[in-house]
């Protein structure tokens, strides 16, 4: 599959991963399809934006659209929705029942009622919408998401995804030293439970390393450059910004509501990001080598990844 690659840092695994589906703007082009990234964490899915061609994207990728939990637009330009109904249908043809969770901005609702009903068609299983407003905060069992509102020609958010905080990495030396022998009662422990070992009570603190901070990923969606997306990004594991064209080209990239790549690293740089993923590439550039070159000038750190492209978010500092 070409493009698709696993990036991951040093010998470190993690459990949660970005999948870039689509990492172009405006139309789809021979080398890149439109806005659509999933976030996969413990097996869950969170896509952020579905643009057209999107569950064609995810049947090549490593992931399946059964899997989808939620879905979160950043605004109602057809390249970051027009993937929806298709996808929908998809999970209908192979019986899906749970149900599908999308939000968005003023708007959603509506939408959602006119693209479910599309043709002769209804979903056999629950779509259920929600109109978000910027500042507003969703609490799900393993992350939390926060809107912010993005800086675009039409009403737009942008998403903080934070991974709630994980408990310390289980100590197995010193749990044996303790005199914990291998097998169910280290589980017990790693589930944050008390054992009695020959009389002796151990818990969670005497075995399990400091807690881990959740991990951090924003999704600028399209923007000029803003200082609302700078500040929600502040120290983030993954910021996602556009950059639609060259620096070059900047005045015309603000004229149209969008991110220069340059501006998207200076962001990057402001925030003290640790990993800038560029995307929203315009369908002028075959080879975006000169741009990514761009934004490393500002931001080392900076990617602009082909469609398909996986990566593995390593594990935060200690909380």
């Amino acid at each position: 599959m070409s493009g698709k690659k696993i990036y991951t840092v040093g010998r470190l695994k993690s459990n949660m991963k970005l999948v870039f589906l689509g990492t172009g703007g405006s139309y789809p082009s021979p080398g890149r399809n439109v806005s659509s990234i999933a976030l996969e964490h413990h097996g869950d899915i969170y896509l952020l934006d579905c643009g057209e061609g999107t569950q064609r994207q995810m049947m090549r990728s490593s992931l399946s659209f059964m899997d989808v939990k939620k879905v979160f637009l950043t605004h109602f330009h057809g390249d970051h929705f027009l993937g929806l109904p298709g996808l929908i249908q998809s999970m209908k043809l192979n019986e899906r029942e749970e149900t599908l969770e999308v939000y968005g901005p003023t708007g959603t609702v509506k939408l959602l009622n006119i693209l479910t009903r599309l043709g002769y068609f209804n979903p056999n299983f629950e779509v259920r919408a929600h109109d978000l407003h910027p500042g507003a905060v969703l609490d799900f069992k393993r992350i939390s998401v926060r809107t912010v509102k993005s800086d675009h020609n039409v009403p737009a958010l942008a998403y903080v995804l934070k991974e709630k905080d994980r408990p310390g990495r289980f100590d197995k030396p010193k749990a044996l030293a303790m005199g914990v022998p291998e097998g169910p009662l280290f589980s017990r422990i790693q589930r944050g439970q008390t054992v009695e070992v020959d009389g002796k009570k151990i818990g969670p603190d005497d075995i399990l390393g400091p807690p881990r901070r959740g991990r951090t990923i924003v999704c600028s969606g399209d923007t000029r450059p803003s200082v609302d997306i700078m500040d929600a990004a502040t120290e983030a594991d993954v910021l996602i910004h556009e950059g639609t064209l060259e620096s070059a080209m900047s005045d015309i990239a603000l004229e149209r509501g969008h991110s220069s790549v340059k501006h998207a690293a200076q962001t990057a740089a402001k925030a003290r990001v640790n990993k800038l993923f560029i995307v929203h590439i315009s369908p002028r550039y075959e080879n975006a080598a000169a741009l990514e070159k761009e934004a490393r000038e500002v931001f080392e750190n900076s990617t602009i990844p082909k469609d398909l492209f996986e990566y593995q978010i390593p594990s935060s500092r200690k909380a």
